[in-house]
């Protein structure tokens, strides 16, 4: 069974002066247990509106999305969402902004498994040093770790991201992007990530779904990264089928028609 099931989805919204806007049209997509996804496409293509129906949100105007065999109807702890914003509290430190989210999400656990939690995923992120320090205490890459750990620390089986390293630079990103495949290989986290970023998506995902441009975007072209885990980042600009994959997802985003959806795979 599909650890997440789109079916189906449309979404669409009504504008101030009545205006219907379709933002999504018809997507259907089944998510394995255990699989990273990442989404790509251009600005304005629907992404983040996709992710939102997966976290419960923002409701589908047409179709559902299932997640571990129960429809989504809104926000739950089984889906833990990262946004490219931080969204730390700055009077609270590190290690109390992720208290709080798993105090918010888990709400009959005693306060000494909230701590335990709370410091057990900072250790994941490589945070324990700063649990004490407050969010304008440390640099925007450590902001983003302990929003990662807020988010792991609810143990939640769909780990959601939304473009959650585009505002840091490039050594930064890469060193959080090889932190986030050391999580997920331990928590066995289903992962749907939104990004800009081809070679970003190449190095962390199973598959990558191309969407076309809105309105009424539409799943483009799917492509299967078959290459072994844990990945080299050297040995992955040489890789045969990394190579193809990121030619073939060059081309679809420059591609302004909308091709049929396909698995491209070695």
């Amino acid at each position: 069974m599909s650890a997440i099931s789109i079916q189906d989805v449309s979404v669409s919204f009504q504008g101030k002066r009545g205006a219907t806007f379709s933002a999504l049209s018809s997507i259907s997509l089944e998510i394995r247990s255990g699989e990273v996804v990442c989404l790509i496409g251009h600005s304005g293509c629907g992404k983040s509106t996709l992710l939102n129906t997966i976290a419960g949100l923002q409701a589908p105007t047409l179709g559902r999305v299932i997640c571990g065999g129960t429809t989504v109807t809104g926000p739950g702890p089984d889906r833990a969402m990262v946004f490219q914003s931080h969204a730390l509290l700055p009077w609270k430190t590190c290690l109390q902004n992720v208290e709080m989210g798993v105090r918010h999400v888990l709400r009959d656990i005693a306060p000494d498994e909230i701590r335990e939690r709370a410091m057990v995923a900072l250790n994941l992120v490589h945070l324990e040093h700063a649990r004490d320090k407050y969010p304008a205490e440390i640099s925007g890459g450590m902001k983003q770790r302990v929003g990662i750990a807020r988010a792991v620390a609810v143990n939640p089986g769909v780990l959601l991201l939304d473009e959650p390293f585009g505002a840091l630079d490039a050594l930064t990103k890469a060193s959080l992007q090889d932190e986030l495949l050391q999580i997920i290989e331990r928590s066995k986290s289903t992962v749907v990530m939104v990004t800009h970023d081809i070679d970003e998506a190449i190095y962390l995902s199973d598959r990558v779904v191309a969407m076309t441009n809105g309105p009424d975007a539409r799943i483009g072209e799917i492509f299967a990264i078959e290459v072994e885990r844990p990945r080299n980042r050297v040995a992955l600009t040489k890789d045969a089928n990394a190579i193809r994959n990121r030619e073939g997802l060059i081309k679809c985003l420059l591609d302004t028609q909308r091709p049929r959806t396909k698995q491209v795979s070695a």
